[in-house]
Formats: C-alpha cells, structure tokens, sequence
C-alpha cells in the first residue's frame, strides 16, 4: 500500500511539472516594445558595431543617427540603453530618476570602487544618502569650496612660476604634463591639506587603474563566466593599484591623527583645512547620522582625490587648446583679463568677480570638449518606460553627453568653438538644461562642480593673463591635434607644446 501510494503521489508530481511546463510554453508572455538598435552577433551582440571608431562615444552618435535617440545594444552578456537626446537625458535623469539611481559596475570597475562600498558607485539607499549629505555639506559646500582658494592661490602661483622660469630660457613647454602636475598638487592639498610625500606614487596608481577601467575588460562583457574572469587580468590590475592607493591613504590619515595629537596641526580644525582634518573632526565630534569611521575616511579622500584629477586636468588642457585653435577668442578672453586684473603681478579668486568672457569659453570648452562624454553609467533598477519603450530591469544606461552637445538640432555649428553662443543664454551645467550636462543631473550629478570649476578657472585666467602662447615653428592652429585617447573618456590624445612668452611677470618670476 506504501508503495502504491508513493508511486501515486509521484505521478501526480510529474503530472504537475508536465503541465507546468505546457502551460509557459502555450502562455504568450507580453512582447516587450524594445528601443530599436543595430543587427547583433552572436555571443559578442553589438560589439562589431562600436569597435570602427576608437572612441565609444563617437560610434554610438553615428549609430544613435541612424537608429534614434533611444537605442538598445548589447555588450556580451550586458544590454545597454544609449540616450542621445535631451528629451531622452530628462527621462533618465529627472522622470525616472529613482529607478535609474543606481550605478552599473562592472568587474574592473567594482576591483576599483570597493565593490561599490563608497559613494560614486554605491548603490542608491540610505548609506549612499548619507555619504552624499556628508560630502555635498562638509566637503563640497560653496562655503568649503571657497574657503580653500588660499590653497589654489599658492598652486597657481607656483605654476605660473615655474613656466615663466620656462619662457625665460625659450624653452617650449608641455603644458598638458604642466597642467596635470598643477591640478594633482592642489587636489592633494584640498584633500589633506597638504602635499604628501606619497601623492607622485598614489597619481601613478590612479593613472594605470583609470587606464584600465576606460575600456572594456572581456571579463566586463562577460561577468558571469568564471573563465572570462579568469583570463582578464584586469580587474586583478585595478585591485592591486587600489590596495596600493588605499594603503597610502591609510597612512597619510595615521600620520595626520599623530600630527593633530602632538599639536603640529593645532588642536582645532580650522575652516580652511583640507577635507582630511574635516573627517578627522567629524570622527571625533561623532555628530553626523553614520559614524565616520577610519575605513569611510579612507573611501571619501579616495573619491575626492580619484575623481578631481584627471577630469579638472582634462577640462583645463582641452580650455587651453581650444583657445590656442582659435586667435580670436583668445585675444578676446586676455583683452578682458589684462583689462581687469589691470597689471597686477599676481590675482586672486577675488579678482575673478570682474570676468565675464571666460566664463563663456569654460562652458562652451565644457560643450565642446566634454571629459566625461557618456557620464558615469547607471542601471534600471526596475522595468519602466523611457520615451514609449520598454526597459527592461538591469538594462545598463549610457547619456550620450558628447553626441548631445553636438547635435545640430540644439545648437548653431556645434563642431565650432564660439563661447559666444552663451552670451544672454540661461543654459548652465548645473543639471537643469538637458542639452547641456557636462557634469550630469539628477540624484547622481556630481557633487563636485563647484571644485573642479574652482581649480580651473583661476589657472586658466592666470595662463592667458601672465603670457602669450606660440606654437611651435611652422606650426599652424588648425595643426593642433584634437584627438581623443581611446576609449570612455575624453582626454586629449598628443600633449599640448607651446612656447610661453611672458608679457605680465608672476610674483618672484
């Protein structure tokens, strides 16, 4: 009878599981209405499509004008949303923000990002929130911000010094190798307040993990094959730099807690100090929702360091450029700087109120030249529509900031650079003008606009207000190379070489 009556209720079982399996065979599930995209390949899916250009970017604009401003493609195993409009940006970043908070990390981007344990690629919830409200209140504040401007007085300083040492030899100069020097020696100061004796090792570490991080990895295309990964050396590349970088950080924060105790730094923090000293005195004062502990201090002057540098670098080697490219706006922009700063031998952030035309070619330099072109990828947290279509949940997002700021549709000669076209414009960077988001919008947007416009603008007042730029003999503007390095970023390819001539002396030049 046992027998029996187990033999019945295995029947009945497999009954169930027959039945089961006619019935999602039979059932027509709903055909979701995908964004259209390009013919894929097996196993590779549109890979072929992106690899013609050495610029993603530039690809995906060529594919976007055939396909539309919403478009589905397929990297391995990732599907990818590409928007290209501002229509599509706004429904991304504004209509459907919370669902698409997240950030997407891929392996060689979470072997960097403390598998998203800090806050540019932490997941949207309650600690990312808090971390944000940390920095954007104690760190990045306008206050904060401006009351750093001693540290980046002394930078410029000492930069336009030793390129007048430069112009005095008539020597050419690498301003691009120049430039990176300035913004990681103030950037170190902002983040500790002052220069470390490990910041030439810790840059060099940054450099070779964003280097491998601004491609893509097979084991990126791949995740969830254990052969990818274990073939890819990258994400192992990446790890190994970000142990080095956060064992430096480590140990500057050990010697900064010994210095304080031995009264080197003074007992209080003061309101100009680096952002180190204020989350050593947020730590003791215990005053913040989230306790900041040794290992959150570590992550937030690694993001502050790590995401200041190569885009404040980028942004100011691409000004400088531009404005060699066209004489015109250039003696337009020291015409007004000479006529403001009226012969003096040094400027502060104060005299920069006077400016008006500089502002102009930073932002059209930002349009034109945007160093990060597809921002920072985010992730569908949750199946939504975007412009008619079904995305799906996990679909990763790119915003094609580059093809934006270029499309003819919103812009007079978009491949021009005319500063002018700002003047009498309400478009500004700050998130609310989708045809123009160079740093983002939304929830995501970077928290650091204010320094990293900081740390450019009264260098680039400084170069065309202390000297004239030449090219090189035989050199013609148009000469000038404007090529981009391959891959998700925008920096440019071949360093800037110009002779510097020096018409108003630095201090102590």
């Amino acid at each position: 009878m046992e027998d029996k009556a187990l033999l019945a209720a295995v029947s009945v079982f497999a009954l169930l599981v027959v039945l089961s399996k006619l019935k999602s065979l039979l059932v027509t599930k709903p055909k979701l209405n995908l964004p259209p995209g390009p013919w894929t390949l097996p196993v590779i899916g549109s890979l072929h499509h992106l690899v013609t250009s050495p610029n993603f970017y530039r690809a995906m604009r060529r594919l976007a004008q055939k396909h539309g401003p919403v478009m589905m493609l397929r990297l391995g195993e990732i599907p990818m949303l590409v928007a290209s409009s501002p229509e599509a940006a706004m429904e991304v970043m504004k209509t459907h923000d919370i669902i698409f908070a997240d950030r997407y990390r891929n392996p060689t981007i979470n072997a960097l990002a403390f598998d998203g344990d800090e806050i540019t690629f932490a997941p949207y919830g309650e600690r990312w929130r808090q971390l944000r409200k940390i920095c954007t209140l104690e760190l990045l504040s306008t206050a904060r911000v401006q009351s750093l401007g001693h540290i980046r007085e002394d930078e410029v300083a000492r930069f336009m010094e030793n390129i007048a040492a430069s112009a005095g030899a008539g020597a050419a100069v690498d301003v691009t190798k120049m430039i990176s020097r300035f913004i990681n020696d103030t950037i170190v100061r902002e983040s500790v307040g002052n220069r470390s004796k490990y910041q030439d090792e810790f840059i060099d570490a940054m450099h070779t993990a964003l280097h491998q991080t601004s491609g893509l990895a097979v084991a990126d295309l791949f995740p969830s094959s254990r052969l990818m990964r274990f073939l890819d050396t990258a994400p192992r590349k990446v790890l190994a730099c970000r142990k080095r970088m956060e064992r430096i950080v480590e140990q500057v924060i050990e010697e900064k807690k010994e210095a304080m105790d031995r009264g080197d730094d003074g007992q209080a923090v003061a309101a100009h100090d680096g952002f180190l000293n204020v989350l050593l005195r947020l730590q003791k004062e215990r005053s913040t929702p989230i306790p900041v502990t040794n290992d959150i201090i570590v992550k937030l002057v690694f993001d502050m360091v790590g995401a200041g540098t190569d885009t404040s670098s980028t942004m100011l080697n691409w000004c400088m450029t531009e404005l060699v490219r066209s004489p015109a706006v250039m003696a337009k922009a020291q015409a007004e700087v000479r006529k403001v700063f009226k012969g003096k031998s040094a400027i502060t952030e104060d005299d920069l109120k006077g400016l008006s035309y500089l502002k102009l070619v930073m932002k059209e330099a930002l349009r034109l030249r945007t160093p990060g072109p597809l921002l920072v990828p985010r992730l569908c947290r949750e199946t939504c529509k975007v412009m008619g279509y079904d995305i799906p949940k996990g679909t990763v997002v790119f915003t094609n900031v580059w093809a934006i700021c270029r499309d003819p549709k919103y812009w007079d000669d978009p491949e021009e650079f005319k500063p002018e076209r700002f003047e009498n414009s309400h478009l500004d960077y700050k998130g609310t003008c989708y045809e123009f988001l160079p740093f983002g919008a939304g929830r995501r947007i970077c928290p650091g606009i204010n320094l990293g416009v900081a740390n450019v603008e009264l260098a680039l007042a400084s170069l065309i207000y202390h000297f004239d730029w030449k090219l090189p003999a035989g050199m013609k503007p148009e000469d000038i190379d404007v090529m981009e390095v391959p891959g998700l970023v925008a920096r440019k390819k071949t360093s800037l070489i110009l002779h510097p001539v020096t018409r108003i002396h630095p201090v102590n030049a």
